[in-house]
């Protein structure tokens, strides 16, 4: 499969979107239980974010998932060093942009990161998993080479429903394993900005 046809341009990068204030690759699942249900709460209090509107199993639910999609992963022979994913997706998406109050977005080459610590779900991993309505690619999460076919197959779900009107999937979500490509981006940005 010739992988040019399908990672291209903008698609050649993964995009990560955050809060401005809060900064990049901040992750819930990187805190005690106490400690992000501390935080969902006053998630909940601002309404102009879209994790206000989470349910109030939303940690459970997003822990148990996340162990999921890792024996999923490791058992295709994807390598995580983690227990817990960095998430980005596999091409721009704008409206996740609003799900912040000032959201911010950073693109990091797919080159950047060792393939083996990639898996991908086509849509975002709630409803990948969760959404049961027949769809081929519920319930799975893929590697590097067969995320290809499925975009080969489907197509972008960023071009085809950007607007959700044609289900949950509304982009590709990236799940990253490791730390390692995340963290030398982390360091040349501090010496770049000083942030």
């Amino acid at each position: 499969m010739n992988s040019k046809s399908v990672f291209n341009g903008q698609l050649r990068y993964l995009f990560h979107y955050y809060e401005s204030k809060t900064g990049p690759f901040k992750n819930l699942s990187a805190l005690t239980i106490s400690e992000a249900q501390h935080i969902m709460k006053d998630l909940k209090k601002d309404k102009a974010v879209f994790a206000s509107k989470r349910a109030e199993d939303y940690l459970q639910i997003r822990f148990d998932l996340e162990q999921r999609a890792r024996a999923a992963f490791i058992q295709k022979g994807g390598k995580a060093t983690k227990q817990y994913p960095h998430y980005m997706t596999l091409g721009p998406c704008n409206w996740l942009k609003e799900w912040y109050v000032e959201g911010k977005e950073l693109k990091i080459p797919i080159e950047a990161f060792n393939p083996k610590s990639l898996s991908f779900t086509y849509g975002d991993l709630f409803p990948t998993m969760r959404y049961n309505d027949g769809k081929p690619y519920r319930g799975n999460v893929y590697t590097l080479f067969e995320i290809q076919e499925i975009i080969q197959r489907y197509g972008w779900p960023q071009e085809w429903n950007h607007d959700g009107a044609q289900g949950p999937e509304r982009y590709i979500e990236v799940q990253i394993w490791d730390d390692d490509a995340i963290q030398h981006y982390l360091v040349a940005q501090h010496k770049l900005t000083g942030i």
